[in-house]
């Protein structure tokens, strides 16, 4: 029995020896036939040949473009920064906090960010803010606000925003090259809110250098420019961009402010800066900028150079204001394919001002004017424009078409603010009478004697609406609730009645246009025009 085991365990040594050696060959067998196989890879490689590249060279240094850095270097001497402080007088709080009768504090230092320039609340800086820690009645604020300007006159004439200055308690201004705390103290010369701008006056120490004034009516849309100002406090910034529209109008109740749109990165603290072209020649002042994020985002708008000039000229006159002529009518802000294709091409007439220079020279509601002293008009802007370039006593060649004849008027212009200087508050026609359904998308009902003396409407005559029905033709062609319907197409609206007869027979694709006394403008407003295609 035991040498049948040696046996056993004699085999098993032998055969453990045996795969070992089978294991131990295959491994040199393996790394041998790696190696044969590198080598062949390797050796197929070889050396590539590049004779045939041709060697990467760097040009010379040079100077590829140098417009904007020259017409940067023109400018920039001229643009100023413009630092404001005012008084802002705090709410009066209850106990811990806490507003008397749960109202909501006064926020007087909105005007920045409503207006998207000059500092506010973004670049403010408050002091003695909340109550007071010792007691009695809480300190007032002090704000200090960011703007630009342009020198206009080595007198030290400034030109800027009116928004940047107004309110303020003190302005003061720093030039080019000046350390950060040599300021000029400025005082201002004269403000025109219509078109936001204003001049200040520092007494120079030094020779300035002005900004040359360029003709804004000679850009084009897709024309470089640059904006210059100080945004953010960060003096003497340049951005570049491309005038992107021309006769921009963002605020329908501004008749003045006609904006030259570009996407030159205008951001708050800019707000008075130059827009200039690429002669180094200012051709707006930087006004206002569309944005979601308080920043720029490729929309800003400049108050042309040719507004500036003249509202410029007008404020440093004797009176230091700016005067502007009217004639006392009112006309729809936006063009109205409808309107025209029942009154005529011009400017239709809406409202005209009682005892008013138009209603004394014969001019009614309805009228369409087409041209002023024989310069023909096909736009609201355009009439704006000719009539209050005139002095107050001027006499004015009105052409206009009432019921299809032409005919003219020599209208005497008055000046604009003390005709428009009375307004009355909003407020809304009311009644209980039973409402008339429209096929318009409105009710109506007979406007009452009431009513009619409450809104001072002549005649007493008309139907108020009380109620537009959501995505209807009425509030497509921007009837509201409240406003007092006087004519549909030309012809008188004196109840109930002759409003069903009118539209009842008014068919789709007919134009129809409504003159109309709106509610939302108070009891003094005038008459608009209204109106659209029926579908």
């Amino acid at each position: 029995m035991y040498s049948q085991d040696r046996g056993f365990w004699a085999r098993l040594r032998s055969q453990g020896a045996s795969s070992t050696m089978l294991v131990m060959a295959t491994l040199v067998l393996g790394i041998i036939m790696g190696s044969i196989i590198t080598w062949g890879v390797k050796g197929k490689e070889g050396p590539v040949s590049s004779a045939d590249a041709t060697p990467l060279q760097l040009p010379a240094p040079q100077q590829l473009s140098n417009a904007f850095s020259q017409v940067a270097k023109q400018i920039e001497p001229s643009v100023v920064n413009i630092n404001t402080e005012s008084t802002v007088k705090p709410t009066r709080r209850g106990r811990r906090g806490q507003p008397p009768n749960g109202g909501d504090d006064d926020n007087d230092m909105q005007d920045f960010f409503d207006r998207f320039f000059g500092g506010g609340q973004g670049q403010g800086q408050g002091q003695g803010q909340g109550p007071n820690p010792f007691g009695g009645q809480p300190q007032d604020l002090r704000q200090r606000s960011l703007g630009s300007g342009v020198i206009v006159d080595q007198k030290g004439y400034i030109v800027t925003n009116a928004h940047v200055v107004e309110k303020a308690d003190r302005i003061r201004v720093n030039m080019m090259g000046d350390a950060p705390g040599v300021l000029y103290d400025a005082k201002v010369i004269g403000t025109d809110q219509e078109t936001d701008l204003a001049v200040i006056k520092i007494e120079p120490k030094k020779t300035l250098t002005v900004a040359k004034l360029g003709n804004s009516d000679a850009m084009e849309v897709g024309d470089w420019v640059l904006a210059i100002g100080s945004p953010f406090g960060l003096n003497e910034t340049v951005t570049a961009g491309i005038v992107s529209s021309k006769g921009r109008s963002i605020d329908p109740s501004h008749q003045f402010q006609s904006f030259i749109q570009t996407d030159a990165a205008i951001n708050p603290g800019n707000s008075g800066g130059p827009l200039v072209n690429m002669r180094g020649e200012v051709i707006g002042i930087n006004t206002a900028i569309f944005t979601q994020s308080m920043g720029s985002q490729g929309v800003g708008f400049a108050m042309p150079s040719k507004t500036v000039a003249d509202v410029y000229n007008q404020i440093i006159g004797p009176e230091h204001k700016v005067t502007r002529g009217s004639i006392g009518v009112v006309f729809n802000a936006e063009p109205n394919p409808a309107i025209a294709r029942v009154y005529g091409e011009g400017v239709t007439v809406a409202s005209v001002s009682p005892s008013g220079p138009a209603e004394s020279a014969g001019i009614k509601v309805g009228d369409t004017i087409t041209a002023v002293d024989g310069k023909k008009i096909s736009s609201g802007d355009e009439l704006v424009g000719l009539i209050s370039a005139k002095k107050p006593g001027a006499v004015a060649k009105i052409s206009y078409i009432r019921n299809g004849k032409s005919d003219t008027a020599n209208v005497t212009i008055t000046d604009r603010t003390k005709l428009y200087a009375n307004t009355d508050e909003e407020e809304e026609a009311s009644d209980s009478s039973k409402p008339v359904e429209s096929k318009f998308g409105l009710t109506v009902r007979t406007l009452t004697p009431e009513m009619a003396d409450r809104m001072q409407i002549q005649g007493g005559k008309g139907v108020v609406v009380t109620d537009v029905k959501p995505g209807s033709f009425a509030e497509d062609s921007g009837l509201s609730r409240g406003d007092v319907i006087l004519e549909v197409n030309r012809k008188p609206v004196a109840n109930e009645d002759d409003f069903r007869n009118l539209q009842s027979g008014l068919k789709s694709g007919q134009d129809v246009v409504f003159l109309v006394r709106p509610a939302r403008q108070g009891r003094n407003a005038g008459t608009i025009l209204l109106g659209g295609t029926l579908p």
